[in-house]
Parts: C-alpha cells; sequence; structure tokens
C-alpha cells in the first residue's frame, strides 16, 4: 500500500491534470476517497479556506516576540559592550580578553548539549514543556546580565580596590561570564523549542518567526539606540578633527545593565503568560539521542543551516566591533545609534510582507535570491572603504570614508539580510520536521541545543578573530587608547576590520542559502504532510499553502 503522503502527492498529480481517482485501485483506500470528495464539495461550498486547528494570532505571536526582545536586552548589550568594558574600563589586555572569550565558549560544547537533554526529558508541567523556563530561568539570567557589568575595580574594600588590568579583573570577568553564558542556553534552548510546539501550521510559524525577529529587533534596537547616549562621556578633549572625544563610564554601563537585566526578566514572564503549547512533543521514552544526533549530523538541511547560523550569528557578534570604529575612527559614538537605524529599518519596511512573500516564494527561495544584495554591497564597502584613492576622490578634505556613505551601504546590507533574518528560526522549524521526517525522532530542544551552540560558536569566532585583531594587527590599547578619538594607523586598520569580514561572511550566507540548503517549498509538502499524519490529524488539513488556496 501506498503511504499516505505519496498517495497525497499521486492524487494532487491527477486532480491537476483533470484524471479520474485512481484510490480504488488500492484497497482500503475507498473511505479516504470519499472522504476527500467530501472536503472537496465542502470547499466548493465554502470557498474560504478551512481553518487550521493549530492557528495562532497576533496576541500569541506579540508574546513570542517580547520573549526575544527580553533575550536581546540581555544579549546585544552583553556583546557589543563586554568588550568594551574589558579594554576600556578594565584596562584588560585584548588578546588576553579575546582568550578569555574562546575559553568561556569552550564551556558551551558541554554546557548546551547538557541543557538539551536535560530540556528534552524533563516531563511536561500542566503550563507546558519549555513556557516553564521563561518563568525559572528569567531572575538567574538577569543577575548573571547584571553581574558582567559590576565595575569591580571601583569598588573599595579596605583602601584598596582592584587595578587596571589585574588577573583578578580577568578572572571576574571569566566567572560571570560563564555564569550568565550556561544562564543564557538554559533560556534560549527552551524558548527556541517553543516555537514549533506552539503550532506546527505553516503560516503561524512564518508568522512565529517573523515576529521573533521583530523582538530581537526591539531589544537590540533599544540597546543600540540608547547605550551610546548613556555609557559614554565626554573627556572634555577634541581630537584633529576638532570633535569632542568620549570614553566609556564604569558606572553608567552598570546601571544600564541593571535596566536590561530587570526588562529581561519582565519581558520573559509576559511572554510566559501570552503564549500556549498545542503541540504534543515526544515522550521522553521514545526519543532516542543517538539516532538523533547521529542524523543530524548526517543531514545536510540541518549542516547547512548550522552553518549559516555560524555565519549569521558571527556576522551580528561582529558589528559589535563597529563600536570602536565610531569611537575611534569617525569620533562620534552617536553613530551607533544612526548604524542601529540603518541595520533595522529595512526590517520594519518589509516585515509585512514577508509572511506572503514566504507563502508564495518560499523560505529557501526568498532567502537565497535575496541575501546576494547584502553579500555585493558588503563587498563594494569593503573595497571603497580601504581605498586610498575612492577615499581622496570622495572626501578629500578629510581623508576619511564618509560616515553617510558607510550608513547608506549598512541599509542596503540590511535590505538584503533581513529576509535571512526574518526566516531563520523558521527554517530551523522545517529542519526539526525534515529530522522526525527522517528517522522517525523529534526532538526540538536536542536540535536548538546543537544549531545554538553552532551560533554560539559563530559569535566566539568572531569576538575572538576581533579582539586579536585589534590589538595583534591594528595595535589598539585600551589603556592608552580608549579616549583618543581618531588614532592614525590604527583607526584604518580598524575600518579595514569592520568591513573585509562582513563581506565575506555575507558571501558565506549567500552561497549556503542559494546553494547549500536543500528543502525548498516543493520539497517540504510531503515533510508537512507525514508531520500531520502522525499526529493523528486529518490527512488533508493544512498541509501547505498552495495545496490549500490562501484566503
Amino acid at each position: 500500500m501506498l503511504h499516505l503522503t505519496e498517495w497525497v502527492k499521486a492524487e494532487l498529480f491527477f486532480n491537476r491534470f483533470g484524471s479520474h481517482s485512481f484510490t480504488s485501485l488500492f484497497k482500503g483506500e475507498k473511505k479516504m476517497a470519499k472522504k476527500k470528495t467530501q472536503a472537496e464539495a465542502a470547499q466548493s461550498a465554502a470557498p474560504a479556506e478551512k481553518e487550521h486547528p493549530n492557528k495562532i494570532g497576533i496576541k500569541e505571536a506579540t508574546g513570542y516576540m517580547l520573549g526575544d526582545a527580553g533575550n536581546l536586552f540581555n544579549l546585544t548589550y552583553i556583546s557589543s559592550y563586554l568588550k568594551v568594558l574589558m579594554t576600556d574600563v578594565f584596562g584588560i589586555d585584548a588578546i588576553k580578553g579575546g582568550i578569555m572569550l574562546i575559553v568561556t565558549r569552550l564551556w558551551d560544547c558541554i554546557n548546551d548539549p547538557i541543557w538539551g537533554v536535560m530540556v528534552e526529558r524533563k516531563k511536561p508541567r500542566p503550563d507546558g514543556k519549555y513556557r516553564p523556563y521563561l518563568k525559572t530561568v528569567s531572575l538567574p539570567l538577569g543577575i548573571a546580565t547584571i553581574l558582567c557589568f559590576v565595575p569591580w575595580n571601583q569598588i573599595t574594600i579596605g583602601g584598596k580596590s582592584l587595578p587596571q588590568g589585574s588577573g583578578w579583573l580577568l578572572l571576574i570577568c571569566y566567572i560571570t561570564y560563564i555564569f550568565y553564558g550556561m544562564m543564557y542556553t538554559g533560556m534560549n534552548i527552551p524558548f527556541g523549542s517553543l516555537a514549533s510546539v506552539i503550532t506546527d501550521d505553516p503560516k503561524g510559524r512564518t508568522l512565529l518567526s517573523t515576529f521573533r525577529s521583530i523582538g530581537s529587533g526591539v531589544g537590540g534596537g533599544i540597546v543600540s539606540l540608547l547605550a551610546p547616549i548613556l555609557v559614554f562621556v565626554k573627556t572634555g578633549e577634541f581630537d584633529r578633527f576638532g570633535k569632542p572625544v568620549k570614553e566609556a563610564d564604569g558606572n553608567r554601563m552598570f546601571y544600564f545593565g541593571l535596566a536590561m537585566g530587570i526588562l529581561s526578566i519582565i519581558f520573559y514572564l509576559w511572554s510566559y503568560h501570552t503564549t500556549k503549547e498545542r503541540v504534543e512533543s515526544a515522550p521522553e521514552s521514545k526519543v532516542d539521542f543517538k539516532v538523533v544526533y547521529g542524523g543530524m549530523f548526517k543531514s545536510r538541511p540541518f549542516i547547512t543551516v548550522a552553518l549559516a547560523g555560524l555565519l549569521i550569528s558571527g556576522q551580528l557578534q561582529f558589528n559589535s566591533f563597529n563600536t570602536y570604529l565610531y569611537k575611534n575612527y569617525f569620533v562620534d559614538t552617536n553613530l551607533s545609534i544612526m548604524g542601529t537605524i540603518c541595520n533595522y529599518l529595512p526590517m520594519v519596511v518589509l516585515i509585512l510582507f514577508m509572511p506572503k512573500l514566504v507563502a508564495k516564494y518560499g523560505k529557501k527561495e526568498l532567502c537565497g535570491n535575496t541575501s546576494i544584495i547584502a553579500a555585493i554591497t558588503a563587498v563594494l564597502l569593503a573595497v571603497c572603504a580601504n581605498n586610498d584613492k575612492i577615499i581622496n576622490m570622495i572626501s578629500p578634505s578629510t581623508g576619511r570614508f564618509p560616515a553617510w556613505l558607510f550608513m547608506a551601504a549598512l541599509m542596503l546590507i540590511g535590505f538584503g539580510y533581513t529576509f535571512v533574518s526574518l526566516t531563520c528560526w523558521a527554517v530551523v522549524m522545517d529542519v526539526i520536521d525534515y529530522q522526525e521526517y527522517v528517522t522517525g525522532q523529534r526532538s526540538e530542544s536536542a536540535i536548538y541545543a546543537v544549531y545554538t551552540f553552532s551560533r554560539k560558536l559563530g559569535q566566539t569566532i568572531a569576538d575572538a578573530s576581533g579582539m586579536f585583531l585589534l590589538q595583534g594587527w591594528a595595535h589598539y590599547d585600551g589603556k592608552t587608547m580608549g579616549d583618543k578619538g581618531f588614532i592614525p594607523g590604527v583607526s584604518e586598520k580598524l575600518m579595514f576590520i569592520c568591513t573585509i569580514i562582513p563581506a565575506v561572511v555575507y558571501t558565506g550566507v549567500w552561497l549556503l542559502m542559494k546553494f547549500g540548503y536543500p528543502l525548498t517549498k516543493e520539497r517540504l509538502e510531503p515533510i508537512y504532510a507525514f508531520v500531520r499524519e502522525k499526529r493523528g490529524e486529518d490527512e488533508l488539513e493544512g498541509i501547505i499553502p498552495e495545496i490549500i488556496p490562501e484566503q
């Protein structure tokens, strides 16, 4: 007997070409054919699409969005300003800081899979399997964020304080950052897994992914817009271009971290109270983690997504080095605000169109064909911003690449990158379904744990390489240069670092999404059908938008 998904594909084929049903040729399928005929008759009588049993609304998508805003309150501030705190406030050597970031992330090699198994084997509570973590982990994660920004060098005990650049300050950075990383993993794995059990409706998943990206923009945008204004203070000095020089203030960085930690807790709890788990996850006894993990590393879709996640998160992390660029090349820390607007404005413009665009073209198709915009723009920016002849032709009076042109490039890159950013989490949910389709085993947490680790690995590589290049190649020294504005011979290298690496990364993302990721819109049809059949739902309900027409 044909498998149900094959029967569906065959039926669709014959129906599209006007042939009569052939289900009578197969024993036991008459009842199903009758059911299909009735469904078609009902659809003809009522042209409106039958509502998906697990359809979600804007209210719940907004609740999920707020959870990721909470994530980004912590993550963006840590990612963007912890390095500045270490180099410019604590006076820690940039290379030592880079080694710290590598070592602490190595712990994630153990930490992330452990969290994945723990979350997956946790028996569901009345409020769900993944939602409870929004409530239980929110407080320690908020505290961890706050601890990372305590100005330890300004705390006096017995008339003494920790000296600038001391090993004790570095040790404290190790301890607080490891604690933060563990708590962030404990939140992010169940939060990411939550999306796959809120709904199995393809449209709903696209909605969740879109709103999650909005949440990222809200959380990251608030930090990126406010932090440059609040954490930097004028030194009273001016650089050679006559611009006032600013430096990071340790106390201000702490108070901002305190605010972000508290806000994240509030938003996590808000998300907890406005979401609901509808799709049953696999019980503990039925999950074979050898099959799950073995299947991952044999899966082209998962490997591609994991590599793309590594590059995407790495680039997002590397954007934090623009803080040094704004401070020591353009000598205007407020440019961070304009940079944030340029990054997120394309997302704001395109956000409303994403569900329809994805439904029409598919996630892989849309991401692959649009990410080339980001790749080409990043390459052109790297070439122009580091060529003296081009710079002197564009801006002969200053001899620096103009800030307005840099911002224009960021906006164009953001336009191409938006499509990848808004659909990346929906793609991961598709990979979860694919793995279940291939292996028969479903484990949201295990997949999210490995995917989360790949993103953390990308962040680690970005941070470490950036810190090594910052001091080892550009010769930036936070102890003496943190408040100097434009530094000849150093600032030009900062521009090279902050443009050439994004050019390579965006090109890699485009190649992966265009040529590496195999799950096209058509290839997802039988996967969606299989997953819904396995859950005992109506075989013909909500398979995908192109089978049942959109409203």
